[in-house]
Parts: structure tokens; C-alpha cells; sequence
């Protein structure tokens, strides 16, 4: 029984138990995470942004979108009138050469072609997955890793292939399956670090 039929279950098909139990459960989940990968991987958007480095940011699905608007509240609300601005960049945001290098090369080099036309040495690389296993995210951080990047993986369940490649992890553990709650903690790791960075020197 996955842990969102364990949830239903026990409340008795009340929508407001439900909401109650989900809300708690999340809530635990949040209260588990290390804190001090979440500082680590501020610190090094606060120096990317200081030397001018591009982040980029990769994911698929849910993930795809927890990208777009991470790299939107990095070049915008994290990037205050006066504060020196993120070079944010999303790589699932293009989708004329997204699906470009899907169909000629395949949808696992998606990322990681993009990143060999743009990244930099010492730029940074934010991938996002539930599972921590999908082949195109797995390959950005590979080539971040390999060629002078700074990778870093949000991952949930048992953090998957990303959690032994990024130098930087934030890992929301859960069962496997538990889509929801990771990824609305990803979003929240965006809010948090974003809010953070906007205010911070």
C-alpha cells in the first residue's frame, strides 16, 4: 500500500481528514530534511550570483515546472532593483530545441547537450527528480560534474542515481511513489531559498 492509499485510508474517505493527514504527514517530511544541504546549496547560489556565474535548471514533469518557476523567482524576485541579478536560466524552457535534441539525439541528452553549448566553467546546475534517476537529469549532472560545473540534485524517495553524482544534495526522503509531497517540497525549497537570497547581501 502506497503511503497516499495509507493516508486515504485512514481517514475514512473524510476530504477533511484527508487534508489533515496529508498536511501532518508533510509537516514531518519538511521537519526531516538537513537543514545545513539547504544552507550549502545557498551559499553557492549567493557565489554564483557574486561572480557571475549562470544557474541553470533542469527537471521533468512536476519537475520541468518547479525548474521554470525556480529560475523565475532566482531572475526576478531574488534579483531586487539595486542587487546584482541571477543569471537564472531553465533548460526545459525552450521547447523548439528541447524537442530538437529529443528527436535527433534522444530525450536522456536533452539537458546535457544544452549544456554543452552554454555552460561554463564554475556555473551551476540545479536538476530536479522525484526518483532521482531520470537518464536526462542523471546526464546534466554528469556533465556539470565533469566539466567545470557546480552540481546540485533535489531528489526524493531514496535519492536515486543524482544523490552519488551532485556535490550538493537535497534530499527529501519518502517512500517511493510519493510524488505529491516531494515535489511540494521542492517548491518549497525554491520559496525558502529564493526569499533568502533576496534579501541577502
Amino acid at each position: 500500500m502506497s503511503k497516499m492509499t495509507e493516508l486515504f485510508a485512514s481517514a475514512g474517505g473524510s476530504g477533511v481528514q484527508y487534508a489533515r493527514a496529508y498536511i501532518e504527514h508533510l509537516s514531518r517530511m519538511l521537519s526531516e530534511l538537513d537543514f545545513e544541504s539547504i544552507a550549502a546549496v545557498i551559499e553557492v547560489l549567493q557565489k554564483a550570483r557574486t561572480q557571475g556565474n549562470t544557474v541553470f535548471l533542469c527537471g521533468n514533469g512536476g519537475s520541468a515546472a518547479t525548474s521554470a518557476h525556480f529560475a523565475n523567482d532566482l531572475g526576478f524576485g531574488a534579483s531586487p532593483d539595486g542587487k546584482k541579478p541571477f543569471r537564472a536560466v531553465c533548460l526545459t524552457s525552450n521547447s523548439a530545441f528541447l524537442t530538437c535534441l529529443a528527436n535527433d539525439i534522444g530525450y536522456e541528452n536533452v539537458f546535457a547537450r544544452q549544456l554543452y553549448n552554454l555552460m561554463l566553467p564554475g556555473d551551476v546546475v540545479v536538476a530536479i527528480s522525484a526518483s532521482g534517476n531520470s537518464p536526462n537529469t542523471v546526464k546534466a549532472l554528469e556533465y556539470a560534474r565533469d566539466n567545470g560545473g557546480i552540481a546540485i540534485a533535489w531528489v526524493g524517495f531514496d535519492g536515486g542515481r543524482m544523490k552519488d553524482i551532485a556535490a550538493h544534495v537535497v534530499h527529501v526522503k519518502s517512500s517511493k511513489g510519493e510524488y505529491g509531497p516531494v515535489e511540494d517540497i521542492h517548491m518549497v525549497l525554491d520559496h525558502l531559498i529564493s526569499a533568502f537570497l533576496a534579501s541577502a547581501d
